[in-house]
Order: structure tokens, then C-alpha cells, then sequence
């Protein structure tokens, strides 16, 4: 499927085989007249499992739309690995942030805001009484 060993050690590293990944090439849409329509330059690519989808037609040529479709889907898949590792993180450090214990000037400034809305509430008198 892909040819070069960049875009093959890519998905090594991202555990993704290429099997799983679908490649057509298929007519391009747009201006570029008779050329266009007569050409499958454009390459499609899906990865199966995410469906993350990938269509190139910025060159002429079938096989410099294939590199650069494969590298963007190389980019597309590192992507999302990054941003399911960024949100596990986040979310041990909520956790960390969350059961931490309070420092002692959290812990001072928490007993007086207490105990100003004690005295506040305490200065309300009774419905009615007056």
C-alpha cells in the first residue's frame, strides 16, 4: 500500500496496520476540465476502525497525491492518539487536584469565609419579628 518507509515507520509506531486502512483512487471534482475528469489522480484513503477519511487531489500526478494522502492521515491518527493522551492526563491531574490535601492557608481562609457567613446570617432576625 504506501511506499515510503517514513509513512510505514509512522504507522509502526502508531500500532495501526495497514490492512486496516482502504485505498481507492477515484476521479477528482473541480476546475481542471478534461484533464480531471478523465484521471483517477484523486487517492481516498479510511481508516476502517476510526473512519477517519482522507481525500488528496492537490497535484497532478496519482503518486504525489498518494504520499501526501498518506501523510495526512499519518497526521490525522497521531492526532488523535495525542489528544486521548492529553485528556487521560487531565484527568489524573482532576483526580490529583480533587483528593489533594488543602494547604494550611486554604485552610484559614476557608474557617473565615465560614465564619462571616455565620455572623451574616446570624445578623438576619426572624420573619416577621420586629
Amino acid at each position: 500500500m504506501s511506499s515510503s518507509s517514513t509513512i510505514q515507520a509512522r504507522l509502526a509506531a502508531l500500532r495501526v496496520p495497514e490492512s486496516d486502512i482502504e485505498e481507492r483512487f477515484v476521479r477528482g471534482s473541480g476546475p481542471g476540465g478534461q484533464k480531471i475528469n478523465k484521471t483517477s489522480s484523486t487517492v481516498w484513503l479510511r481508516h476502517r476502525p476510526s473512519g477517519i477519511e482522507v481525500r488528496c487531489q492537490a497535484e497532478r500526478s496519482q503518486a504525489a497525491n498518494r504520499e501526501r494522502a498518506w501523510s495526512e492521515l499519518c497526521d490525522r491518527l497521531e492526532a488523535r492518539v495525542r489528544d486521548a493522551r492529553a485528556a487521560e492526563q487531565q484527568l489524573r491531574e482532576k483526580g490529583r487536584r480533587q483528593t489533594r490535601q488543602k494547604s494550611r492557608g486554604q485552610k484559614v481562609r476557608m474557617i473565615q469565609a465560614k465564619k462571616h457567613r455565620a455572623r451574616h446570617k446570624a445578623s438576619r432576625g426572624r420573619v416577621g419579628e420586629e
